[in-house]
């Protein structure tokens, strides 16, 4: 399996064309859409309330304070729709005698309609905020579930720390662009478009003054989008892996400070950190240079307004009215306009967080997908031990060399297997094909004469219990940890079965130790506790939910001799019903089980029980033989 975006980088996301961001931005916010319908409606309403309110103004100096005086006629200008219009906002008013005696009334009409816009403005970004609110969670949520289900070898590819920075970073980017720079983007468009007929109907030369420069204004911002996306772009991809970075170094700390390596993680932190200055630097000059261009672009068209107005207000073919409604309409417009460049370009962020969002949620035939339900066998929950067949199983990483090859063996329900070997043998690997983290290349896994592949993933890990060979414990009580695969609640006082099973894994008395007993929090993946400790945590766990099928993978390295023997004795005598499998470096662990498989480079070598084995020339013969003498010779130092 390749990359997850099909890049040598899996953390580069693929680029994303405008149209296909904008339709991912409107397949995500499904279900949202009336919200964002509400803020439109009130965004509508609150632009429109903007350029009405210097209406009132404008007619009452055509009117009123000129005493209805009209431009020359002379000039060629036909002023009548702009004259209709004042006299007209002026009987809604009272009429020209009543408000001339009255000048507090058109004072409250703008007052009241710029609180109407005010009031607008306010639903609309609640309504805006709230879908954008429910759409991040929304995505939050998929996007966790959606990683769940990734297979391994995917989740292999991609660094922790970037999917860190997918499930939070870019989606906060996506929810800030939802609610509020997608509704400015409209609001600065309608703050263009809605006065134009008005600017219009008041005189055709200061309307076309008015927006000489808006092209060009829009052109550059164009220019600058398409220059600045592969920029943030760039910024989210170090930030990613600055995020890797660091994740990686707090989870392994104490490994960095054993081996004496915190000025050499400094130095590789410096240079991922650098990076993300750099490309943010990077950004900044490039906004640097927009924002003193555009400025440059406002201030001209504000400058070209005040000249041709007030050289038309000399000539006497602009009323007085009319100069200041476009006095105040072009600052109103045209900086919502040059600000539309900088949501433009920030739309380019979050359009770069949208494509990383999408090359994750794409992979939909990725996901590790269960049987139809037609095909699907569920396992019973309860009942005997579990009967294993693995058929000329063979299997490689990634397309690399085999791991297991031609791999056979059958495990009948209560019965116990042992796999030794070298590191490296596949031992482990055989572990995660009957959990189904990996699929086997070829041949075939039968578990109680049903098709691994028909039986759903959920129902073969439901009736495993399974001690990994780096046993994960949560950063919570112990009693949570224990309980964690059951169905069992944390919050119900410490019952029979856990202490049961916290005294199979010999870990009862330790944990009562603690000041807090099974209330006692653990650290991180449990780095509070002893390394026996922890795997005999994991053991309680497994033991706890009574599986049908116990696995310990390697899971007493950390543990003495004796405890091993305790524990081993104690699994035995608890029920001969349920089936195991032991993977085990210590020979002393397996010497009990019904097969042993003796694995060298992926193949079985030998199989039998320890009796045969131990008579046998071969692998096992020699590591029981080198085993055995070292334990003889620790009891000579002892004695």
């Amino acid at each position: 399996m390749g990359t997850v975006n099909g890049n040598d980088d899996p953390t580069k996301p693929a680029p994303m064309s405008v149209r296909d961001g904008l339709r991912s931005v409107w397949r995500m916010s499904a279900g949202e859409h009336g919200r964002f319908g509400l803020a439109v409606v009130a965004l509508v309403a609150s632009a429109a309330s903007l350029y009405l309110a210097p209406l009132i103004p404008q007619s009452v100096f055509d009117v009123i304070l000129s005493d209805g005086a009209q431009v020359d006629a002379t000039a060629g200008d036909d002023p009548v729709g702009a004259s209709q219009l004042s006299q007209y906002i002026v009987s809604l008013m009272g009429g020209a005698d009543f408000v001339r005696g009255a000048l507090w009334v058109p004072a409250i009409a703008v007052v009241a309609i710029t609180a109407l816009s005010g009031l607008a403005m306010h639903f609309k970004t609640r309504f805006a905020a709230a879908a954008a609110e429910r759409i991040a969670r929304r995505l939050r949520d998929r996007m966790y579930d959606h990683v769940q289900r990734l297979p391994a070898a995917t989740l292999d590819q991609l660094p922790s720390g970037d999917i860190v920075q997918r499930c939070t970073s870019d989606i906060e980017t996506m929810r800030a662009f939802c609610a509020n720079q997608a509704p400015e983007i409209g609001r600065a468009v309608l703050m263009l478009v809605l006065p134009l007929p008005i600017m219009l109907l008041l005189d055709w030369r200061m309307a076309l003054a008015s927006i000489v420069c808006v092209p060009a204004m829009l052109a550059y911002t164009a220019v600058n989008f398409r220059r600045m996306g592969p920029s943030f772009a760039a910024k989210e991809a170090a930030e990613g892996r600055m995020t890797t970075n660091v994740t990686e170094n707090l989870t392994g700390i104490r490994t960095v400070r054993a081996f004496g390596r915190a000025a050499h993680e400094n130095a590789r932190f410096a240079v991922s950190s650098g990076e993300y200055r750099d490309s943010d630097a990077r950004l900044f000059r490039q906004f640097a240079g927009f924002w003193a261009t555009s400025d440059l672009f406002c201030f001209l068209q504000q400058v070209i307004v005040v000249g041709l107005g007030a050289w038309l207000l000399a000539r006497g073919t602009l009323e007085l009215g009319a100069y200041f409604y476009f006095l105040t309409v072009v600052g109103m417009f045209i900086w919502p306009v040059r600000m539309l460049g900088r949501m433009v370009v920030e739309a380019g962020k979050a359009l770069a967080a949208v494509a990383r969002l999408e090359e994750i949620l794409a992979k939909v035939e990725e996901r590790e997908l269960d049987p139809s339900a037609d095909d699907a066998v569920s396992l019973e929950a309860t009942g005997t031990g579990l009967a294993l067949r693995f058929s000329n199983v063979g299997f490689s990483y990634r397309g690399g060399p085999k791991v297991l090859d031609g791999v056979s063996f059958e495990l009948a329900a209560g019965q116990t297997l042992g796999l030794v070997g070298p590191s490296g043998s596949g031992k482990t690997t055989i572990i995660q094909l009957l959990l189904r983290f990996h699929e086997p290349d070829s041949g075939a896994i039968d578990v109680d004469g049903h098709a691994l592949t028909c039986i759903p993933r959920a129902s073969i890990r439901g009736v495993v219990g399974t001690v990994l060979q780096q046993p994960f414990l949560y950063s919570r009580k112990l009693r949570e940890n224990i309980l964690a695969g059951t169905r069992a609640s944390a919050s119900e006082p410490c019952d029979e079965a856990m202490h049961s099973a916290a005294g199979i894994a010999c870990v009862h008395d330790a944990l009562l130790g603690f000041p807090e007993g099974y209330e006692t929090v653990v650290g991180e993946k449990g780095m509070t506790l002893s390394g026996g400790q922890r795997q005999r945590v994991a053991i309680a766990r497994a033991i706890v939910r009574e599986p049908r099928l116990l696995v310990l993978d390697d899971a007493l390295s950390a543990v003495d001799a004796h405890t091993e023997t305790s524990i081993l004795t104690a699994l035995r005598e608890r029920t001969s019903r349920q089936s195991r499998i032991i993977v085990a470096h210590r020979l002393s662990a397996v010497m009990d089980a019904d097969l042993i498989l003796v694995l060298d480079a992926g193949r079985v070598v030998q199989r039998g029980t320890h009796a045969s084995l131990s008579i046998e020339t071969g692998l096992y013969r020699t590591l029981w033989e080198i085993q055995h003498l070292a334990d003889c010779e620790l009891e000579v130092l002892d004695a």
